[in-house]
């Protein structure tokens, strides 16, 4: 499979031979699967301090002749604190029990969890090269709502990665015909709910990715343009190729992240 490396004027410059990444059948079941994993293995554990609710002194004897005993008196076994006392008389009242106000949860969600799931390496190889493949597949494209375009991959030359302001980016992006794409992904709209008092009061949509082969200043000059976000092509992966478990995402690639990709995920 062949394709054409434009320039940053989107002027065409040659073809080369694309790796057998993007031939890879596309699997959109084996994508959820690492994409599932890959989340979970991002999630933070959670979980109630180990002393909560067992911070009150308030053991109490049942035994016949201890100072403080319940021994006799007909109340239930929970463990109570002193409160006043009378003589061999005592006021108590519930604690660390779960039954007891202000007393530790039953059975309360442990920081201690491990959440981390394992998958094969294969399974992970393939499904990435599967998503790879998807960014070809136009009706995928066009479905997750992405601009049809005749020419896929789009592929630039090493130059675009040296790029260090994001008005230069904005303007190579659209002589690529990206217009409509920066256009789309800059809508946004609030949340429903409960959701937008949490930290992220928006819905913005994706837009597409920009794949590098190394750390370079075009990682900081797309930043700036809202949906778009950039990926260096060894850290590549389901979330990022298939944001959503959904395969087919835009994506733009610099041609030394193309020759880069061909000894990658094999």
């Amino acid at each position: 499979m062949k394709a054409d490396v434009l320039s940053i004027q989107a002027e065409k410059i040659k073809s080369i031979d694309l790796p057998e990444h993007f031939s890879e059948e596309i699997r959109p079941d084996l994508i959820r699967k690492v994409f599932l994993v890959q989340q979970a293995n991002q999630r933070q554990p959670y979980g109630a301090a180990p002393e909560a609710g067992q911070r009150a002194a308030a053991k109490l004897s049942r035994r016949r002749r201890d100072f403080k005993s319940a021994y006799g008196k007909g109340i239930a076994r929970t463990p109570r604190k002193t409160l006043s006392r009378r003589g061999s008389q005592f006021t108590w009242v519930g604690a660390v029990a779960p039954n007891t106000v202000s007393g530790r949860r039953a059975h309360p969600p442990k920081a201690s969890k491990i959440w981390n799931l394992e998958i094969n390496k294969k399974e992970k190889r393939k499904a990435i090269r599967s998503a790879i493949a998807s960014t070809l597949n136009k009706d995928l494209l066009q479905v997750r709502g992405f601009s049809a375009f005749s020419t896929l991959p789009l592929i630039i030359e090493d130059k675009f990665e040296s790029i260090q302001k994001t008005k230069d980016a904005l303007i190579i992006l659209k002589k690529l015909g990206l217009e409509k794409e920066i256009q789309r992904v800059a809508e946004k709209s609030i949340k429903s709910g409960k959701g937008k008092s949490r930290g992220n009061k928006y819905k913005r949509k994706k837009g597409p990715l920009v794949v590098v082969s190394k750390n370079c200043p075009l990682q900081k000059a797309i930043k700036n343009i809202q949906g778009f976000e950039t990926c260096t092509v060894n850290k590549l992966n389901t979330k990022a190729l298939a944001p959503g478990a959904q395969p087919g995402r835009l994506v733009i690639w610099s041609l030394p992240s193309i020759e880069k990709l061909k000894t990658l995920f094999t």
